[in-house]
C-alpha cells in the first residue's frame, strides 16, 4: 500500500499546486485581456456584456478596471456556492470521481479562456473554473482518508507548501509567458491540468469506502449555515470579523496590483509577474519559518497586533510609493504582516472545542470566499473612478488606502475583543444530546 499512497498524495499535492498556480498565472494577464476587449468595444466592435453598462466618456483602462473586478468576483462567488456542494458530492460518490472531474473541468475552462472571443465568453469560462475549482476541500479530505492520524499534520503541511509554490511560480510564469503571447499561459495551464487529470486516472485510487459514505443533503450544502453558530463564542465572533476585514483588505492588493503598477510606474507583464513572485517568496519564508518561532515566544495576541499594524502601514506605503523601486523595499514588510493570518487561526482554534473545529474552519473558508466576491469590484471600482476625469482629484493608490482602512477597522475589533476577553482557555468538547 505504500506505493499507491505515495502516488495518491503526490497527485493531491500536484492538484493543489496547479489550482493555485492557475490563479496566480492569471493575475498578470487577465487585466490585459479585459482591457483588450474594452478597447475593441470602444472602437466599435460589439461586446454585448460591455454594452450592458453605460460607459460614455470612459477610456479603456477605466472600463477594464470595473469589469475585471466583477470577473474576479464571479469566480469567487462560484467557489463560495459550490464548495459545500462539491464536498457533499464527494461524501456521497467518492473523492476520486470528484477530483478527476474537477481537473477535467478546470482544463476545459482554461481552453475556453484561451479561445474566448469576447468578455462574455471569458466570464462563462471563469464561472466554470470557479465551479470545478471548488474541490480544495475534497483534496484535503482525501489526505485525511489515506493518512494515519499520527501523520496527518505532516501531510496537511503539503497543502501550505503547494499553495506557497503555486503563488510564487504562477504570477512569474504568467508574466513571462503572457509578455510573449498574451493567451499562452491559458494553454499552458490547460495542458498541465489535463495532463494531471490523465495521470490521476491511472494512479489515484478511491479513498472513501462505501460504508463511510452518506447521502447528499441540500440542507448541509449551505455556505452560510456554519457561520451562524459562531455567535456563541464572543471572541470568535469578533476575531472572525477581524479576519474578514483583513482578507477584504488583502483582496484590494491582489486585484489592483497589476492595474496600479502599470498606471503609476509603467510596468509590463514581466515586471508585474516578478514583483508578485517576490511577494510570494516573502510570504513563504515568513509563514514557513518565522511564524513557528515568533508566535510561541511572544504569543498570538502580540504577534497579531504587531503584524496587523505593519500591514496597515504597508498598505499606506504602497498607496504612496512614488516609484516601482520603492515598492520592492516595501514588500519585505508586507511579508511580515502575513503573520497576522496564522495568529488569528491559532487564537480561533483555541477558542472553540475540538469537536467544533470543522465548523469553525468551514466558516472561515466561507468568509474568505465572501471577501473575494465583495473586494475585487469595490477595489477596482475605486481605482477606475480615481484615475478618471470625473474624479475630484487623481488618487491611483486609492485601492491600497481602502485596504489600509479595512485593516485599521479590523485592528479596532481585535483590540476591543482582547480588552473584553483578556484570556481564553481551550474550550472543552461539547457533548450534544444526539451524540
Amino acid at each position: 500500500m505504500a506505493a499507491p499512497r505515495k502516488a495518491s498524495i503526490g497527485f493531491i499535492f500536484v492538484t493543489l499546486f496547479l489550482d493555485i498556480l492557475g490563479i496566480g498565472l492569471l493575475i498578470p494577464i487577465v487585466p490585459k485581456l479585459v482591457k483588450e476587449f474594452a478597447t475593441r468595444a470602444l472602437g466599435g466592435e460589439g461586446d454585448f456584456l460591455i454594452e450592458l453598462l453605460p460607459h460614455d466618456g470612459a477610456n479603456a483602462q477605466e472600463l477594464a478596471s470595473k469589469w475585471y473586478g466583477w470577473l474576479i468576483a464571479s469566480y469567487a462567488a462560484m467557489q463560495f456556492i459550490f464548495s459545500p456542494i462539491v464536498g457533499g458530492l464527494s461524501d456521497r460518490y467518492g473523492r476520486r470521481k470528484v477530483l478527476l472531474l474537477s481537473n477535467f473541468g478546470q482544463g476545459l475552462a482554461y481552453v475556453m479562456m484561451a479561445m474566448a472571443p469576447s468578455l462574455a465568453w471569458l466570464f462563462v469560462s471563469r464561472l466554470l473554473a470557479g465551479m470545478t475549482g471548488a474541490s480544495i476541500g475534497t483534496a484535503t479530505a482525501y489526505i485525511a482518508d489515506v493518512t494515519p492520524p499520527e501523520k496527518r499534520a505532516q501531510s496537511f503541511g503539503l497543502v501550505g507548501i503547494a499553495f506557497g509554490l503555486g503563488f510564487i511560480f504562477g504570477p512569474l510564469l504568467g508574466g513571462v509567458l503572457g509578455g510573449w503571447i498574451l493567451r499562452l499561459p491559458f494553454f499552458v495551464a490547460a495542458g498541465l491540468t489535463l495532463a494531471n487529470a490523465a495521470w490521476g486516472f491511472f494512479v489515484l485510487p478511491e479513498s472513501l469506502s462505501e460504508e463511510n459514505r452518506r447521502p447528499f443533503e441540500w440542507s448541509r450544502a449551505n455556505p452560510l449555515g456554519t457561520l451562524s453558530a459562531l455567535g456563541r463564542y464572543p471572541l470568535v465572533w469578533a476575531m472572525t470579523a477581524t479576519a474578514f476585514l483583513f482578507n477584504l483588505g488583502q483582496r484590494a492588493l491582489e486585484t489592483t496590483w497589476v492595474l496600479s503598477t502599470e498606471h503609476r510606474y509603467g510596468w509590463d507583464l514581466k515586471d508585474a509577474g516578478i514583483s508578485l513572485a517576490a511577494v510570494g517568496v516573502g510570504a513563504a519564508i515568513v509563514q514557513g519559518g518565522v511564524v513557528r518561532r515568533v508566535v510561541p515566544k511572544f504569543g498570538e495576541r502580540r504577534v497579531f497586533l504587531f503584524a496587523g499594524t505593519v500591514g496597515l502601514l504597508t498598505f499606506i506605503a504602497y498607496g504612496l510609493a512614488p516609484s516601482g523601486l520603492v515598492t520592492y523595499f516595501i514588500i519585505p514588510f508586507g511579508a511580515l504582516a502575513g503573520m497576522s493570518g496564522p495568529a488569528i487561526q491559532s487564537l480561533l482554534s483555541r477558542s472553540v472545542p475540538p469537536n467544533e473545529q470543522g465548523m469553525l474552519q468551514g466558516g472561515l473558508v466561507s468568509l474568505t470566499a465572501l471577501t473575494q466576491v465583495i473586494g475585487p469590484p469595490v477595489a477596482t471600482g475605486l481605482f477606475g473612478y480615481f484615475i478618471s476625469a470625473k474624479a475630484p482629484f487623481q488618487l491611483p493608490g486609492v485601492s491600497f488606502f481602502f485596504g489600509a482602512a479595512c485593516m485599521g477597522l479590523g485592528l479596532l475589533f481585535a483590540v476591543r475583543a482582547f480588552s473584553k476577553h483578556p484570556d481564553v482557555k481551550p474550550q472543552p468538547t461539547v457533548i450534544s444530546a444526539t451524540t
